[in-house]
């Protein structure tokens, strides 16, 4: 099964390897810390034979998914997005088009509305190949020298290929644009967010500053803020200033992380509690370590789900005292709140001292804005 075999926490360092899910299979995570696992190996899959480049192999997927009460009078295509959130919301859409994803066994149009215990059926075959193609994707270059390159990723672009998104990703964008990078592992990526999480990724443009780099991830010199908006009051969330509980993969649902004993050391800071209403705060946070949904997890561990976050966040997003604006800008927000807008570290070349800043996405600031509307009027 598809759902086996790709899951939504390959990136978030919101962690940092992707949720999405689309690209890492169990045996490509390394435990120790998931966002220093771009090697030469982790290249390589995890099959008996690796393909040759430019060869396809076929990947079939088969998934099914029952609409929950939480998503009755969502969109067919919006509902599809969540629950397969290794493809993109357009591939969904052609899907749901073309026959291969189902709604009750029937084919409907993308905007039709489920209901409760409805079913969602995608059976299709992928052509994956066996070397990432260069495609001319626009990105957003923030700091850029002869060794080194900062890049601000959008919401919704996955970082690298892998089943169910062969292309579309920041790698085949970075291929286009610096064809000399081709022959670096993931063309010079040194760490990774998540699909839905927003902000900034450090890409090493030589092979020793990409080993330099991962290098410095290890012994924490590179350092990572991110800010996101949560459920949870000041004075509630600042009594958790230090968030140190190790995280693992869920015993039973394998695409999730949780709390456990038994998991690797994670620990999260909360650098700044900023209250937008009663309820609802916008955190600056920085991470001691990198697990997989690291920030996500702990928040939501902690009872303060962010934003947004459909797998660790559910109906403890809202809160009481919303007005009807408000809590439809929650409802309606379509990833979670979290951007990693600060990325400090060490020039591989030069030793210096290098921090690169960028600013809140626009959705993001939007929800802010709502959310505090009328609050530091009273």
């Amino acid at each position: 099964m598809m759902s086996d075999q790709v899951h939504d926490d390959a990136l978030d360092n919101e962690g940092l390897l992707i949720d999405d899910g689309n690209d890492l299979n169990d045996s490509d995570i390394d435990d120790n810390d998931i966002d220093i696992d771009i090697d030469d190996s982790d290249m390589d899959g995890d099959g008996d034979e690796t393909p040759v480049a430019g060869q396809a192999v076929p990947v079939i997927v088969d998934m099914t998914h029952v609409v929950t009460e939480d998503q009755a009078g969502l969109r067919i295509d919006k509902v599809a997005s969540q629950a397969f959130s290794d493809f993109s919301r357009v591939q969904l859409q052609n899907w749901i088009t073309d026959g291969s994803l189902l709604y009750n066994g029937s084919v409907q149009k993308p905007k039709v509305r489920v209901k409760a215990d409805d079913v969602l059926h995608l059976s299709t075959t992928l052509q994956q190949h066996g070397e990432d193609q260069p495609e001319n994707i626009d990105i957003d270059v923030v700091y850029e020298d002869d060794d080194v390159l900062v890049i601000n990723k959008p919401v919704g672009m996955v970082v690298h290929p892998g089943a169910g998104n062969q292309n579309g990703t920041l790698v085949n964008a970075l291929l286009y644009h610096y064809p000399q990078q081709h022959h670096l592992p993931r063309a010079g990526l040194v760490h990774r967010i998540d699909k839905d999480t927003s902000g900034l990724l450090l890409i090493g443009k030589t092979k020793p500053a990409q080993m330099a780099l991962m290098e410095q991830l290890k012994d924490k010199s590179v350092y990572r803020h991110y800010k996101c908006v949560v459920a949870g009051d000041q004075a509630s969330l600042s009594r958790h200033r230090r968030i140190d509980a190790p995280i693992g993969r869920h015993r039973n649902q394998r695409t999730k992380m949780t709390v456990m004993t038994a998991g690797r050391e994670a620990v999260t800071h909360l650098l700044n509690v900023t209250p937008l209403n009663e309820n609802y705060c916008l955190l600056d946070v920085g991470l001691e370590t990198g697990r997989t949904h690291q920030i996500r997890v702990h928040l939501s561990h902690i009872t303060y789900p962010l934003v947004g976050d459909r797998v660790y966040g559910g109906r403890r997003q809202l809160r009481s005292g919303l007005t009807e604006a408000q809590r439809q800008a929650i409802n309606n927000f379509p990833r979670q709140a979290l951007h990693a807008y600060t990325l400090g570290f060490v020039h591989p070349t030069t030793g210096e001292d290098i921090e690169v800043t960028t600013p809140l996405p626009e959705d993001m600031q939007k929800l802010m804005a709502v959310l505090s509307d009328g609050y530091y009027e009273e």
